[in-house]
């Protein structure tokens, strides 16, 4: 048996320029972390070798791969020929709620597939594959952030080249600032699932509309600010920047928000909190804010929603068991 655990993200300002629709022609960049919360994805050889067993929020038992249900799991193990295993996926989140549960379910599933068939790739090679496998084999409207951010971990500045390369640059800061953006970060969950597809499929058919357009390339020079803040070792600007970012980003499809997402968020912003955002696509799941440490239980008071503790995390996609090899 061979288990992986593949961390979530959230991400802080640029999300949408990861689109190749977008950084093809302006170049993109995103701020954004791996947390504590993950992907667990175990493999072990199927006691009846002829059939492949799948495990996830549904079970699959299937003689031939065409006839998986899942797509991931259909493409993937169709295009790596892996049959005759049991595969289960466990998750600490649900999926829907913008923290890139999809993209970490790929990448935990490549990682722990190429372990079990003896290869080895890098954490940057695990990720430009989940991208291809997600946007151009299985063309979901989706970015790159979330599988660099699954893969490689840690907090980072990614970059997204014209060329459809990735840099994935670590931000480095010293351990009280790093401490101190931790215990400033307050997650809620709204208690809304979206269909994120749904949300990025309007988004990705706006980006050709100029004011879109130029709403992305400020988001680009948010995140860009929010790089030089970080290093810095300087946080009073970053409420103010998730603030503008997230401005930007409600106007870039209609799902992103609605009245109720803006009447939580104002709340926030009325007891506390400096800036904020929804995770992910927009539409629903956590909402992150900014808010320093002696107003958080006022602000708790105010929110009356689950709170979601995390803490960064550093490792990404990782192997977490090996048994012995008997296949």
């Amino acid at each position: 048996m061979i288990i992986t655990k593949t961390p979530f993200r959230i991400s802080f300002c640029g999300g949408g320029s990861d689109m190749p629709d977008f950084y093809r022609d302006h170049g993109g960049c995103v701020v954004s972390t791996s947390i504590n919360r993950y992907m667990y994805i175990s493999i072990h050889p199927f006691f009846d070798e002829n059939k492949t067993s799948l495990k996830y929020s549904q079970t699959e038992t299937v003689e031939n791969l065409s006839d998986i249900q899942h797509s991931i799991f259909k493409r993937v193990l169709t295009d790596m020929n892996v049959s005759g295993v049991e595969i289960t996926s466990t998750a600490d989140v649900p999926s829907g709620t913008g923290l890139g549960s999809s993209s970490s379910f790929t990448v935990g599933l490549l990682h722990t597939l190429y372990c079990y068939k003896d290869k080895y790739l890098s954490k940057n090679q695990i990720a430009e594959e989940a991208c291809d496998v997600e946007i151009n084999r299985l063309g979901n409207p989706i970015g790159k952030q979330d599988q660099y951010a699954a893969a490689c971990g840690g907090l980072n500045f990614i970059t997204f080249h014209r060329d459809d390369t990735v840099t994935v640059e670590p931000i480095i800061m010293n351990q009280e600032t790093l401490k101190e953006l931790q215990d400033n970060i307050v997650i809620y969950y709204t208690g809304i699932t979206h269909d994120a597809n749904k949300i990025l499929a309007e988004q990705k058919s706006n980006i050709s509309q100029k004011d879109k357009t130029d709403n992305l390339i400020s988001m680009c020079n948010l995140a860009k600010s929010m790089k030089k803040v970080l290093e810095e070792n300087e946080l009073s600007d970053f409420g103010n920047i998730l603030n503008e970012g997230w401005q930007k980003k409600r106007e870039l499809a209609s799902g992103i928000t609605d009245a109720k997402i803006d009447e939580m968020y104002e709340t926030a912003m009325r007891n506390g909190a400096s800036g904020g955002k929804l995770l992910g696509a927009g539409g629903g799941g956590f909402l992150l804010f900014y808010c320093e440490k002696y107003k958080q239980k006022r602000l708790d008071e105010a929110m009356n929603l689950k709170r979601f503790p995390v803490r960064f995390e550093h490792d990404g996609t990782s192997v977490v068991y090996i048994g012995d090899k008997y296949w």
